[in-house]
């Protein structure tokens, strides 16, 4: 079983029940009705997600440090992330690049948070390309104030 949702009061109110799921389940999804959910899970089962997470970067990054490996990421970065399909060639060789160079930061860190904003802001510079009036409105010349920037 992987994930079990139950409610933040369940928690408080029955806690050896509502921990007791942590035995079939990898985590217990802890619904808030005012504010953000949280997860819980074992100490153990974090530090191997961790060190798995981990080893993928350190694995990914050093492939793209060849010839052959930065082809084998830019073929399946479509597969991976579909939405690249909207940006130009060179644009897709630059989210490639950045995306290593996150990747292998966030794992000194040991935080992803970098990682997920990275991929954020590409996948809107991708919905401005697949937006042939968005584009358009955005890289014409004109006087008018865009907002902020």
């Amino acid at each position: 079983m992987g994930v079990v949702e139950t409610n933040l009061s369940d928690l408080l109110n029955k806690p050896k029940v509502t921990l007791a799921a942590l035995r079939n389940a990898r985590r217990i999804r802890l619904r808030r009705r005012d504010d953000e959910d949280l997860v819980l899970t074992t100490a153990a089962r974090a530090e191997q997600d961790s060190t798995v997470l981990g080893a993928t970067t350190r694995m990914f990054v050093e492939m793209m440090r060849t010839p052959e490996g930065r082809t084998l990421v830019l073929d399946v970065l479509p597969a991976t992330f579909p939405w690249v399909r909207y940006l130009p060639a060179h644009d897709v060789r630059d989210f490639s690049v950045e995306l290593v160079g996150a990747l292998g930061a966030a794992a000194d860190l040991d935080s992803t948070a970098a990682v997920a904003q990275l991929i954020t802001e590409w996948r809107h510079t991708a919905e401005v390309h697949a937006d042939p009036e968005l584009y358009a409105a955005l890289t014409t010349d004109s006087d008018e104030d865009h907002g902020p920037g």
